[in-house]
């Protein structure tokens, strides 16, 4: 039975953006599969993990309706080791997927697609939100890196998602850093929704999502979170918990204002960093009028220093902090300017974008 014939990148596309969520080694020996189901001339390719699952699809051609699973990995792998302008053809002749291209030959074993769990669809209340793939895209990449990675608090290891009014607000943090931006959405809610998309949720989204101004719609159920985009769907659980009230951690008063160039302070970290504690990574920035200091030791008593005339005539500071969640926010925020606030040594820095009150990122200090 004939399953797809045609150019290779045509079934290697959409294979490919469902197969980041497979994992390599399962319990379930279907889960490494992909589902394969062909209905007149429509190609429909899914994966889950139990809890996410992505679907998409492409044309085929052919007169029979045919669905099978095979390994999804290995699928992949021959598909991109043959050549890009390839003519490929997959048949299912017993409970063989036989891959052909050119004077090349192909046989995988399958297995039943009935046993191919899928994800039930979640009931109650539905919240739809309309934005584009390039907004949110952006705006995961300026929270992302602040998500907490298997910490025992496990509503940490994910991102708040509000939506409220015309505003979209995403909030990630670990407990020790917070970074949060907001979007305007295409059409306002009648309701505050409150949801935690799960760490592999965020991070495959970031994947899948073009930076372009194509539409994105997702639906927010109770217990499930739906991303639609191009020819894709990708379903996720959501992580069932309080996340902290983090309008409470955003500082609002810190009067020591510096504003120093992106690339500058970036540079500057980076080699203070060579010389940090390894367990600890701690810097500390000493503030004066005119300069700022980057100053590093390790347990070798070897030092760095580093100071950048800054616009500053306050009075002097000294703070430390973990350098890796300063260099976090300045290798994941465009432009050239980063505003930092400060308040004293025992109170958390608010790092800000100039003219650009849709971002925040807090990060609590550290003793040195």
């Amino acid at each position: 039975m004939l399953l797809y014939k045609g150019p290779r990148d045509q079934f290697l596309a959409p294979l490919q953006s469902v197969c980041g969520i497979v994992e390599k080694r399962h319990t379930l020996p279907i889960l490494s599969n992909v589902l394969i189901e062909k209905t007149g001339d429509q190609l429909m390719m899914l994966a889950t993990d139990i809890e996410m699952q992505i679907r998409t699809s492409t044309v085929s051609s052919g007169p029979e309706n045919v669905a099978v699973t095979v390994a999804a990995r290995k699928l992949q792998d021959i598909l991109r080791s043959l050549p890009d302008s390839a003519e490929v053809s997959l048949t299912l002749d017993d409970r063989r997927l036989q891959l052909k291209a050119g004077k090349s030959r192909f046989n995988l074993q399958t297995l039943p697609a009935e046993d191919f769990p899928r994800m039930a669809e979640a009931g109650g209340k539905t919240n739809v939100l309309k934005l584009t793939q390039k907004q949110f895209k952006r705006q995961l990449a300026l929270v992302q890196y602040a998500m907490a990675q298997q910490d025992i608090r496990y509503y940490l290891n994910g991102l708040l998602l509000v939506a409220q009014g015309g505003e979209l607000r995403l909030v990630a943090t670990d407990g020790h850093r917070l970074a949060y931006a907001s979007e305007v959405l295409g059409t306002p809610l009648d309701e505050r929704v409150e949801v935690i998309l799960p760490r592999k949720t965020v991070l495959e989204l970031s994947r899948q999502l073009a930076d372009n101004d194509e539409s994105l719609e997702i639906s927010l159920m109770p217990t499930q979170a739906r991303f639609t985009f191009g020819n894709v769907e990708f379903v996720s659980k959501l992580i069932d918990g309080k996340f902290p009230d983090y309008e409470r951690v955003i500082p609002q008063h810190q009067g020591k204002i510096i504003r120093l160039q992106r690339d500058q302070l970036q540079h500057s970290l980076q080699r203070a960093a060579i010389l940090t504690n390894e367990k600890f990574r701690g810097v500390r920035l000493v503030l004066a009028p005119g300069s700022l200091k980057i100053l590093s030791t390790n347990a070798e008593n070897e030092e760095a220093q580093e100071e950048i005339e800054v616009d500053y005539t306050g009075d002097g500071l000294d703070v430390g902090f973990n350098v890796n969640y300063l260099l976090d926010i300045l290798n994941n925020v465009a432009g050239d300017t980063i505003e930092v606030r400060l308040a004293d040594s025992n109170s958390s820095a608010l790092m800000t974008l100039p003219d650009n009150e849709r971002f925040k990122y807090v990060v609590m200090p550290m003793r040195i």
